[in-house]
């Protein structure tokens, strides 16, 4: 019996650099977005509900569009990432205006998540082939210790318009052991990354396997992040105006202390997105062309 499985899509950003809400950004002249075709893909895969992780002032414009879509397909369920989501009394935040991070907004869905979940980006094109690597991992895979990070080579997942932010993973024996989240860039025909707040800047090759939040969870690690983000915010370290709790980065807690590992899986698939607005064009021609090809209908919800 297959695993019952929840796609879960971070779609709280507003996008400063794209300028806008991008995702609900058309991506074809029906009016779908990138979401579109990534519920669509997770539909194909085996996922048998989807949660959007948004702001609440944001559920409107959700709903009467891609919720309204997708609905027919699929359970729909919603979780509203606010600054006063669980944080602890007696945290005083009251300079900070932007979302904690990833590791807070998947924590709100908490209510939402039935059991076995994979996390994405509202913003990122993955591709059919990490949804379907992704549900094959809770397919064949019943230890509830056991998640699974999905990994893209770094050459697959650049844009032509600046940096975009990757995870390069700290990789042993087919595992997870870690990530340093980084800023990625062609340059002269070389790719470097930068990782994010330091200026330590290495030359990584083109298969170099990166992660763009596309990753398997079990149920339980909703009280990995409860626990961790408490430590977070009581952490005197924590500038609490800036510093984001990040999804990722608290796996190798549960590595350590609970007995939890973290399977690497890779796919080929290549990636497109909005980071910057001179990317729509090339992200709408590429998913026509995959339509043009047969691996997407040209009606996607027809």
């Amino acid at each position: 019996m297959k695993n019952s499985k929840t796609l879960v899509i971070m779609a709280g950003g507003l996008g400063s650099r794209f300028g806008g809400l991008k995702q609900v950004e058309p991506v074809d002249e029906n009016n779908n977005f990138i979401i579109d075709y990534s519920v669509f893909d997770g539909i194909r895969a085996g996922f048998d509900k989807v949660v959007f992780i948004i702001k609440k002032e944001n559920y409107k414009i959700f709903k009467d569009t891609i919720g309204k879509r997708v609905s027919k397909y699929i359970k729909v369920g919603y979780a509203f990432q606010g600054l006063d989501s669980y944080v602890p009394e007696g945290i005083d935040y009251s300079g900070r205006t932007k979302p904690w991070g990833t590791g807070h907004a998947v924590l709100c869905a908490r209510d939402e998540v039935p059991g076995d979940f994979t996390v994405i980006n509202a913003d990122d094109f993955y591709g059919y082939d990490g949804f379907r690597v992704a549900a094959k991992f809770f397919d064949d895979n019943k230890d509830q210790n056991m998640y699974a990070v999905v990994c893209y080579e770094a050459g697959n997942t650049l844009t032509e318009n600046g940096a975009v932010k990757r995870g390069v993973c700290d990789i042993k024996d087919g595992f997870f052991h870690g990530v340093k989240e980084s800023s990625i860039e062609r340059k002269n025909g070389k790719i470097f990354a930068t990782e994010l707040g330091t200026t330590n800047t290495v030359e990584i090759t083109s298969d170099c396997l990166v992660n763009m939040n596309l990753i398997c969870f079990r149920k339980n690690y909703f009280d990995v992040l409860e626990k961790r983000f408490k430590d977070f915010v009581y952490n005197k370290n924590t500038n609490l105006e800036k510093d984001e709790f990040l999804l990722l980065n608290e796996v190798p807690y549960a590595i350590e202390n609970l007995g939890v590992s973290m399977k690497v899986l890779s796919t080929s698939a290549v990636w497109h997105g909005f980071t910057y607005k001179e990317d729509k064009e090339k992200v709408v021609n590429a998913i026509n062309a995959l339509r043009n090809n047969g691996e997407y209908p040209l009606n996607l919800w027809n």
